[in-house]
């Protein structure tokens, strides 16, 4: 029987950023149902940092925390994470407006915009736009290459990484794991549920409560229009978060409504009505005719019940350990949530880097719970 260490389920960011930090200090092996890892999220992600995304949380210094990470570069990336965009939140149709940005602050402080400075940005606004909040900081993430150099860290530090591998079950038998996998049975000290959207059914399958868990759709199209100069637009939303779209090409730009439908695990794919609704909702925010729907796209985003991230060992099976409900949040979090979690798997104190994050705040459940 194989025996390793650390058995990670789910070859997403999650499993592949803590198996980089994992990789040399444990015998690490990764295993991925799929042909390719991070096909059903991370893979589909329109990527960018955003200091402002998921409000006062610790979620947000976990944000914060990993910004200083992707900027110092990721081992093993020899290409930049990062490439400035910025963030324009509109405000003005219900006569919203944020308290001196405080929603967006943190030590990224906006600035507001009043509807002179918009036209600059963003030519062809319509009229019920009457300022804005800036966040310059906001930046597009090379999703492909912080997950390549991930899974390559992996490899060169002597771990393993095994695609077509479906996790079929595991049991707690003398103190360990035993897996049942498409590779055979695997013997581990600890098991990581790192599975996205099949969380939860990696977790029954092992014998241990599930969370919770939700898939959600999240649609993302992007249109030729009749406007150029727009490949770095900035990311433009809304306060009431009801679209967002940003510069892609000259004349293209992505566009998503912001859905969250609830869906089973699968490979998701767009409905007709939720690209129809993205393509309104921007028609609606400019007057750039769109003279094309060039590709449309699906991706799934999981949530816990409490929205919250869920890191760490299960209170009651023990070797356990969830990395898992990371939302929308999960690649600009990734550095900082990878270190935490390696941090709490080798029973080391959390560094310095990492000042002011509480591991509790992420428990996936209280005990007796």
């Amino acid at each position: 029987m194989e025996t390793v260490e650390v058995l990670i389920v789910g070859g997403g960011i999650a499993g592949a950023s803590l198996g980089a930090r994992l990789a040399g200090t444990r015998k690490v092996l990764l295993i991925e149902a799929e042909d390719v890892c991070g096909r059903h999220s991370t893979g589909r992600s329109a990527a960018f940092w955003q200091a402002s995304l998921g409000g006062p949380s610790p979620e947000r210094d976990l944000s914060l925390a990993s910004k200083a990470m992707f900027d110092e570069g990721w081992p093993g990336s020899d290409v930049p994470l990062l490439r400035h965009r910025g963030a324009i939140h509109l405000t003005g149709p219900c006569g919203e407006d944020m308290e001196a940005g405080d929603d967006l602050g943190g030590i990224y402080t906006p600035r507001h915009l009043d509807r002179a400075a918009l036209d600059k940005l963003i030519p062809g606004l319509r009229d019920q736009w009457t300022g804005a909040w800036l966040e310059s900081s906001c930046a597009d993430i090379d999703v492909a290459a912080f997950h390549a150099a991930c899974l390559a860290a992996i490899r060169r530090r002597g771990g393993e990484v095994r695609t077509d591998c479906t996790f079929r079950s595991a049991s707690r038998q003398e103190g360990h794991w035993i897996a049942d996998t498409e590779a055979g049975h695997i013997k581990t000290t600890i098991l990581v549920d790192a599975a996205g959207a099949w969380g939860d059914e990696v977790a029954r399958k092992s014998g241990v409560a599930p969370l919770g868990l939700v898939p959600k759709r999240r649609t993302v199209v992007q249109v030729r229009v009749g406007r150029h100069g727009l490949r770095d637009l900035p990311f433009v939303t809304d306060l009431h978060q009801s679209f967002y779209f940003k510069g892609e090409g000259d004349n293209s730009v992505w566009v998503c409504p912001l859905d969250e439908t609830p869906v089973d695990p699968c490979d998701v794919a767009p409905e007709e009505m939720d690209v129809a609704v993205a393509v309104d909702r921007f028609q609606r925010a400019v007057d750039w005719p769109v003279e094309a729907v060039e590709r449309k796209w699906a991706g799934l985003r999981t949530f816990a019940p409490d929205r919250g991230m869920k890191f760490g060992f299960d209170p009651v099976s023990h070797g356990f350990f969830w990395c898992v409900g990371q939302g929308g949040m999960g690649i600009q979090t990734a550095p900082a949530a990878s270190l935490m979690c390696a941090s709490l798997i080798l029973d080391q104190p959390l560094p310095a880097s990492l000042a002011g994050i509480d591991p509790a705040d992420f428990a996936p459940r209280q005990i007796g719970v």
